[in-house]
C-alpha cells in the first residue's frame, strides 16, 4: 500500500515538473517560436497642437483609418479617443491599436510609402507622441 501510495506522489510530482517546465518555456523571448503565434501590437497615442481644429484632427484620424487597406501587413486596427475619468492621460486625446503577425509586417509597415504619406498629414498637428510596441500575451 505505502509503495504504491509512493509511486503515485512520484507520479504526481514528476508530473508537476513537466507542467512548471512548460509554463516556463511558455513565457518566450521575443523570436522564439510562441512569439511568432501571437500578435504584434503597435500602440499609438496623440495629443494634438491647440491650433489644430476638429477638422485638421478628423483629418489625421481618416488618414491613419485609411492605413488598413493601403499596407496588406496590418493584421488588425482600432482606435478611440480617450474618455478615461481618470485624468492621467497627460494630453492624450486619441489611441490607436495597430496589429502585426510579425516583426518583419512591422518592419514594412513603418517605412511603407502609405505611411510616410500618413506621417506627412500627421506632423503638422502633432504636439506629443507616444508609441509603444509589445507581443500580446493571453
Amino acid at each position: 500500500m505505502k509503495t504504491n501510495l509512493r509511486r503515485r506522489c512520484t507520479a504526481l510530482t514528476a508530473l508537476a515538473l513537466l507542467a512548471v517546465a512548460g509554463m516556463m518555456t511558455a513565457d518566450a523571448e521575443p523570436g522564439s517560436e510562441k512569439m511568432e503565434k501571437g500578435t504584434l501590437r503597435h500602440v499609438v497615442m496623440f495629443k494634438f497642437k491647440d491650433s489644430s481644429s476638429d477638422s485638421d484632427v478628423q483629418s489625421v484620424v481618416d488618414a491613419f483609418r485609411a492605413l488598413p487597406k493601403r499596407i496588406p501587413e496590418i493584421a488588425d486596427f482600432e482606435y478611440g479617443t480617450n474618455n478615461s475619468p481618470e485624468g492621467l492621460n497627460e494630453g492624450l486625446t486619441h489611441c490607436f491599436l495597430v496589429s502585426f503577425k510579425s516583426e518583419e509586417d512591422r518592419e514594412k509597415y513603418l517605412p511603407h510609402p502609405a505611411h510616410k504619406e500618413f506621417v506627412g498629414v500627421l506632423k503638422p498637428h502633432l504636439d506629443k507622441v507616444v508609441v509603444i510596441d509589445y507581443w500580446a500575451d493571453k
